[in-house]
């Protein structure tokens, strides 16, 4: 999706000022009905401005309210460069680019031209689509349907985003055949290449001054360069990560490597279905194919209905795991031999040699170690556009390997302990690099990012919520709560939220550090209501996607949303529909999580200190992105009850409580009932 521009942007950079905009009565008053200026937001956009201008890194915390998009969007757009702006997740890009960016565009003036760059799952692909519709191999009616609404769809569409074919849901199993992976991808032997919508979203990307992606699509497609999109960064002059503080996370991810059950059972079935049709006079073949699929099942059968996280030494006495994992590897090694003799039969099948060799290589990798490192450098004569560039094996010299076994399935993972280090590497190139959130410091303090990123000679600001917290906002941390760990801990939490629940009348978020609580929770809460008279509508993570959950709780009257972490941020619930989030527990990562334990582990041996340095900042960002779900306007109104008595009772609780926005702060119920009679007479928060 592109945007067009019809003069120069340099030239109409030069005419535009920060206060031009800004100011009372600018561009931005003139263009946006209710503009006020902020001097939060003024300030960071000039920090923005110095860092596109010197070309530096820039650590930029803005506040709930401050206005942080348009603080970086102003300067990136009069910079007269190409920009990439990477969000946190798709719906946070699809919002960008929709909403943010043209209003920016048109009360600037300026001409830029935009696109918007999502990773290929997110696009139909005509080759499967058409395959899938042949082929027919569907369980439910319903998929036959659904894959119906998606042939439509592609015939009309402009961009092929499968967001926009409402006919079928984002989750139904029949896009699984209605989309390219990398892997699978037949690159230009596709007989559709000209009218790849994949490859029409990357050509509008390289053409466009703005390119809106998120931070998956970032590592994966422009960074690592694994899908054809690496054009983009050495053209780009300023990369702006909004919704930073979710990058270690996902820098780990793609730094690392994983095999997964379900990627090997897609190549065992294409590979299977490539024999059949370009290979029937070799019966060994679907033979290799149907070997691997069983021993793939056969290996996640060894754990029965165990769900597990585990790294690679604490399953050492595990001997039918082990047994397993042999046989696996022996039929993938077996099976890309088998592809290697019949490879030049069809684009397919050599599409399915390499995946083989190379999900071969990483398995070895993962069963003896660093020193097997696999060297993924492309195959003489694959697809450049799909097939994995040289990678460093230095990475996996210091790694933790494990195992993850949900009901789905299983992934071997290699995760590097310290991507600070592969980070800083490729920031090297001269640009503007700005990363910015809500929630990056600890107490006004940013050394545990820019230390885990890599960003030690980046410049550091930040900018309080330009919010009334002490007028708009209670913190309540009720008395008498047991320990945390206690076996009733979440049943008195639940006890302590029900007067609250009365005093707000719902409209409440209900936040729970653990599925297991979650959902305890709301089985309770379900029983107590009609003891109490009450019958709010109760809403329940999973009972529907994320959308449909928050659509649904905007529209009914006093609704009480009982959520993981999932809905922990990028929320956005304005007015008096939301008065009350409960937190339940201070959210520590769990200790037996094997990259957590490892990064401790290695931490400690160092002589320093795991839990101050590493693990507390961790549950203070990760908290203050729940907290910041109350109060999303200046006309809100609320109360944040945060159960965990560590909180106040911890020398460590503390830091934290600082960390948190400046609400009113209290332990006494009645502080609380006093400041619901206030919001329910209507009375407004002192402005001064």
């Amino acid at each position: 999706m592109l945007e067009s521009a019809s003069f120069s942007i340099s030239l109409a950079a030069t005419l535009t000022t920060l206060a031009d905009v800004f100011s009372e009565g600018g561009l931005f008053a003139q263009a946006m009905p209710g503009y006020r200026p902020r001097a939060q937001q003024v300030e960071m956009a000039e920090a923005v401005e110095r860092a596109i201008r010197d070309k530096k890194p820039l650590i930029a915390e803005a506040g709930t309210g401050t206005g942080k998009t348009y603080a970086y969007l102003v300067p990136a757009l009069l910079s007269g460069g190409k920009v990439i702006v990477s969000t946190g997740t798709k719906t946070l890009q699809d919002q960008l680019f929709h909403r943010d960016l043209p209003k920016v565009r048109v009360a600037l003036k300026v001409p830029v031209t935009t696109a918007l760059l999502k990773g290929r799952s997110n696009y139909v692909c005509r080759y499967h689509l058409e395959r899938a519709t042949h082929e027919g191999r569907f369980a439910r009616k319903e998929d036959v349907a659904q894959l119906h609404a998606i042939v439509r769809f592609a015939a009309t569409s402009a961009d092929g985003d499968k967001s926009g074919c409402a006919a079928v849901p984002e989750s139904s199993p029949v896009w699984q055949q209605a989309i390219s992976t990398r892997e699978n991808c037949l690159g230009s032997e596709c007989p559709y290449h000209q009218d790849c919508f994949v490859l029409q979203a990357r050509r509008q990307a390289l053409d466009a001054d703005v390119v809106v992606v998120n931070h998956h699509l970032f590592f994966a497609d422009v960074w690592l360069k694994d899908e054809g999109a690496g054009e983009l960064l050495p053209r780009c002059n300023t990369i702006i990560f909004d919704e930073a503080h979710q990058l270690p996370e996902v820098a780990s991810l793609f730094f690392g490597e994983t095999v997964s059950s379900g990627t090997l059972l897609e190549l065992a079935r294409d590979s299977r279905a490539e024999a059949l049709s370009a290979a029937k006079d070799f019966v060994h073949l679907p033979a290799a194919a149907l070997a691997l699929d069983k021993a793939i099942r056969d290996l996640r059968l060894v754990f029965g209905q165990e769900t597990l996280r585990a790294p690679r030494h604490a399953l050492t006495e595990k001997r039918e795991f082990h047994t397993a994992l042999a046989i696996m590897e022996s039929a993938l090694s077996d099976l890309a031999d088998r592809l290697a003799q019949q490879a030049e039969r069809s684009e397919g099948l050599e599409n399915c040699r390499r995946r083989a060799e190379e999900q071969l290589a990483t398995l070895c990798m993962w069963i003896n170690g660093a020193a097997s490192a696999p060297n993924q450098e492309s195959s003489e004569g694959a697809d450049t556009d799909s097939a994995k560039p040289p990678r460093s094996k230095d990475p996996f010299d210091d790694a933790v390997f494990w195992l993850e076994v949900s009901p789905q399935g299983f992934q071997l993972n290699a995760t590097p302990l310290d991507i600070a280090r592969l980070f800083a590497r490729q920031m090297n190139e001269e640009r503007a690099w700005v990363f910015t959130s809500a929630t990056l410091a600890m107490d006004g303090n940013f050394k545990h990012y820019a230390h885990e990123m890599g960003l030690w000679d980046a410049e550091q600001a930040a900018w309080e919520s330009p919010f009334a917290y002490k007028q708009q906002a209670v913190l309540y941390v009720p008395q008498g709560l047991p320990d945390p760990n206690s076996r009733e801990y979440t049943a008195q939490v639940v006890e302590a939220t029900l007067p609250l629940l009365q005093l707000s009348q719902g409209r409440a978020f209900l936040l729970f550090t653990s599925l297991r609580a979650m959902r305890e929770a709301y089985d309770l809460i379900q029983a107590r209501l009609p003891v109490l008279g009450l019958s709010y509508p109760l809403l329940l993570q999973g009972e529907g996607t994320r959308t449909e959950l928050l659509e649904r709780f905007r529209t009914l009257p006093n609704a009480v949303l009982i959520a993981s972490q999932t809905f922990w941020e990028g929320i956005d619930v304005k007015g008096e529909q939301l008065q009350l989030v409960v937190i339940d527990k201070l959210p520590f990562a769990a200790p037996d999580d094997p990259v957590l334990a490892a990064r401790i582990d290695k931490i400690n041996k160092a002589g320093r200190n795991a839990f101050m340095e590493y693990q507390l900042p961790r549950a203070a960002i990760t908290l203050k992105q729940g907290a910041g779900r109350l109060i999303r306007d200046e006309a809100d109104r609320g109360v944040l009850m945060i159960a965990d008595p560590r909180l106040v009772e911890k020398p460590y609780g503390k830091a934290i409580w600082k960390a948190l926005p400046p609400m009113r702060r209290t332990r006494e119920l009645a502080i609380v009932e006093q400041f619901f009679r206030t919001v329910d007479h209507g009375q407004t928060p002192n402005k001064n």
